[in-house]
């Protein structure tokens, strides 16, 4: 129980992909060269009050290559949760929001991305696990603030 009586609740509700983008805007001409890719990968949550203490959480991941000066794919897909959080002190949601509910889509968010990189015919890229609590910290040491209950993207 809480300090204020109230029995903690957390359940995972449901994880879905809400939106998938696979782009290949320079091929054919990409395949014809040696693959060697820079990658680069970014992150964002957005959260949203659905009521009666469930939230859903997105998290978006774009992963760019380019070969040289040129995209050889872009990938982005949101993965989502709808949890239910009853009972969490306000003080502890940003850190559900932030650090706990990312840790949970992200291993979907990876295979999802590996999958459309695949299926693009492009070597397979396995994402590297996130430390979503240093991101979280480092984002609260920059003065932004952490994920809320409604719709915000970071």
């Amino acid at each position: 129980m809480s300090e204020d009586g109230n029995t903690r609740q957390f359940a995972i509700q449901r994880i879905y992909t809400k939106d998938i983008s696979f782009e290949t805007p320079n091929s054919p001409q990409i395949f014809t060269g040696e693959w060697q890719p820079s990658i680069n990968v970014q992150l964002n949550t957005a959260a949203q009050d659905l009521g009666n203490d469930h939230v859903e959480l997105v998290l978006t991941v774009t992963v760019t290559a380019k070969q040289d000066d040129k995209v050889g794919f872009l990938a982005e897909i949101q993965q989502a949760g709808i949890f239910l959080m009853s009972g969490i002190p306000e003080e502890e949601m940003g850190p559900m929001l932030g650090i706990y509910c990312p840790n949970i889509l992200f291993p979907y968010a990876r295979e999802v991305v590996s999958d459309l990189v695949a299926r693009g015919s492009f070597p397979q890229l396995v994402l590297a696990p996130v430390n979503f609590e240093a991101l979280y910290t480092q984002q609260l040491q920059q003065g932004q603030e952490a994920p809320e209950t409604d719709d915000q993207t970071h």
